[in-house]
């Protein structure tokens, strides 16, 4: 578990990584040592567009043994043959460094950053093709009706700027608490003033402790980074009192949501009333996705998108996935009743336009109106 030091990002620090850490476009460094020095070195560098590539760039090993050995000072671990991975972390960078006695290609050095901001917008998700506008609005009603939210996918699909994007939308009176091991959420900064607390998990607070902690400072929402292994049992305990939260993992396929998160459970809970567990308290699957283009210009560039949307719902004994995104499209506007009658309480009565709250009470009678995703004639279109 990488350890949290603070540091100023300075040019002393980082000499000639100095320029990458600070470019916002870059988000992430990776140095192989073999190939970063001697002649025509370079380094590679992925940037916010996904896009991987190399840049000439020369290191001396002499500057790659001083940057090893400030980081390694500034945590206070031992880096050597019998202790060959170093890993730390500031607010906004995750350093790993691995040993050559472990790493046949020369030591190695990657630097991930996580910046305190959101880089999608509304605007850019519907003209990117990340999503359309009537899937951006069910997923924000689906933050206002307080559904429990599973955002899945490959390794750099997007999931967490996906779900930092979607809690935004929660109101700034309804305490969030995040549980994470690697800095990522930034909440506080992405939405200031907003009442949240942000826990960090490290070799003292494991994860399940975490979550029985947050219980005790009265959350309206938990966002956990990322549900990896057993702690996925209390996630659900906590749902089941009736905070809400969203969360990430490792899937690729929202219909294998359930099934993976049986597996994380091992034999913690008897598998017939887990697997009811989940479908009686995780609300939405979101799987993120990637895949390369050619733009205008003919280059390859990496998009990223929701790739597909479903409900859960346990009801007359049955679990049920019902699935309304797939392959990037809306296939279907059918949602289960237990999701729509909590949309009604909420206020949502079109769940794919989404208005702000007050807006409903100037709708009078039959009066039509148009929103994004269609026209309306007023409230005898609402739900139920």
């Amino acid at each position: 578990m990488a350890e949290k030091f603070n540091i100023e990002e300075t040019e002393q620090y980082f000499g000639p990584l100095y320029p990458y850490v600070m470019d916002d476009e870059i988000t992430d460094i990776d140095i192989n040592t073999f190939q970063a020095t001697g002649d025509d070195s370079f380094i590679w560098l992925t940037n916010s567009k996904n896009i991987r590539y190399k840049e000439p760039c020369s290191f001396s090993e002499n500057f790659i043994e001083q940057f090893t050995k400030r980081v390694a000072n500034t945590v206070s671990r031992s880096f050597h043959k019998q202790s060959p991975i170093l890993e730390a972390e500031t607010d906004t960078l995750r350093i790993t460094i691995v040993h050559e006695s472990v790493s046949v290609s020369g030591r190695s050095i990657s630097i991930r950053k996580s910046l305190p901001y959101v880089r999608l917008t509304e605007e850019n998700m519907v003209e990117s093709g990340y999503c359309s506008e009537r899937v951006l609005a069910l997923l924000k009603n689906c933050v206002k009706a307080r559904l429990n939210i599973v955002f899945c996918g490959e390794p750099a699909a997007g999931k967490t700027e996906c779900a930092k994007f979607f809690s935004k939308f929660i109101p700034e009176n309804e305490r969030v608490i995040t549980i994470e091991d690697t800095l990522e959420w930034h909440y506080h900064e992405v939405n200031p003033g907003k009442d949240c607390v942000e826990l960090k998990v490290n070799r003292i607070l494991n994860y399940t402790e975490a979550i029985r902690t947050c219980l005790r400072l009265n959350p309206k929402w938990i966002m956990l980074s990322e549900t990896r292994s057993k702690e996925v049992v209390y996630l659900l305990e906590c749902f089941s009192t009736g905070v809400r939260g969203m969360t990430t993992l490792h899937s690729d396929d929202v219909r294998n949501i359930p099934d993976r998160m049986l597996n994380m459970a091992g034999g913690e809970r008897d598998i017939t009333n887990m697997e009811n567990d989940i479908y009686n308290f995780i609300d939405v699957g979101v799987l993120l996705n990637r895949k390369e283009e050619k733009d205008e210009n003919g280059k390859h560039v990496i998009r990223r998108y929701i790739e597909q949307v479903c409900f859960y719902d346990r009801s007359d004994g049955k679990n049920e996935i019902y699935m309304v995104v797939e392959n990037g499209d809306l296939i279907e506007e059918v949602l289960p009743e237990s999701i729509l009658h909590r949309m009604k309480k909420a206020g949502v009565l079109y769940p794919f336009s989404y208005m702000e709250e007050g807006v409903w009470n100037e709708i009078k009678g039959d009066t039509p109106i148009t929103l994004k995703g269609g026209t309306y004639r007023g409230r005898k279109a609402a739900i139920g």
